[in-house]
């Protein structure tokens, strides 16, 4: 089953984009997934096409339309009636790993791209189904980069996308964590050396370090995660730490 993106932007020739290349390319000429945008300039009824209009209540910039933004979606809703349809927006709730996971073992993917001040509020109290999500705690001048994001995320999970299935499973994120760090050749570099447990061929004590290193990150780098994956800001990650 190929993974159908649908996207409705009023930039559609900024898809694919870099999908075109790398792994995410390749699946794509493979037919692994398949992407179609929607210009949502194309449901304005007016004979200008108009998208947006000023804020009620006042305030700067220009906000889009209700009603033309459902159309738009009922129009995708209709394409793909069995895809989650997830809106970018700051306002949203952060994207996770686990909801990419969810989103990749489907049928494909639906996504809003945003522009100026938003979206006319009452588009979510009318369709319910849409997710609000935001892809980090930064503004972007539209959706649509993130929109790339979350569908390069999506891909490289595909079956056949990615060369060892284990290289989705043990990285950043896909078990609470922080990934552990990595090295390779030469073995010293600028008077720093691999650490030895690394180059010892003891696959337990190799899974320990890792394993401790990942908790300890974590927990120093993003105590969020950490108090999520059930550690104490104060709590040390488990084992030792070896530093060589």
């Amino acid at each position: 089953m190929t993974f159908a993106a649908t996207i409705l932007t009023l930039y559609p020739e900024m898809f694919p984009g870099p999908l075109r290349q790398s792994i995410a390319g390749r699946a794509l000429e493979e037919q692994k997934w398949s992407i179609d945008t929607i210009q949502i300039r194309d449901f304005a009824a007016d004979k200008h096409r108009t998208v947006d209009d000023t804020p009620a209540g006042g305030g700067a910039g220009m906000v889009l339309k209700a009603d033309v933004l459902g159309a738009a979606v009922d129009h995708a809703i209709r394409q793909q009636p069995r895809a989650p349809i997830l809106a970018m927006t700051p306002r949203g709730t952060p994207i996770t790993q686990e909801r990419i996971r969810e989103i990749a073992a489907g049928p494909g993917v639906t996504i809003l791209c945003g522009r100026f001040e938003g979206y006319d509020e009452r588009l979510f109290e009318a369709r319910p189904q849409i997710e609000q999500v935001s892809l980090a705690d930064i503004v972007l001048s539209g959706g649509e980069p993130a929109a790339l994001a979350i569908l390069d995320a999506c891909i490289r999970l595909l079956p056949g996308v990615m060369g060892a299935a284990s290289s989705g499973i043990e990285e950043s994120f896909e078990d609470g964590l922080l990934e552990y760090p990595q090295y390779t050749r030469p073995q010293e570099w600028e008077g720093r050396t691999i650490p030895e447990v690394l180059r010892s061929g003891d696959h337990a004590k190799i899974a320990a370090w890792r394993k401790a290193h990942a908790e300890e990150d974590t927990r120093l780098r993003r105590p969020d995660l950490w108090e999520r994956h059930g550690g104490a800001p104060g709590q040390p990650a488990s084992g030792e730490r070896q530093e060589n």
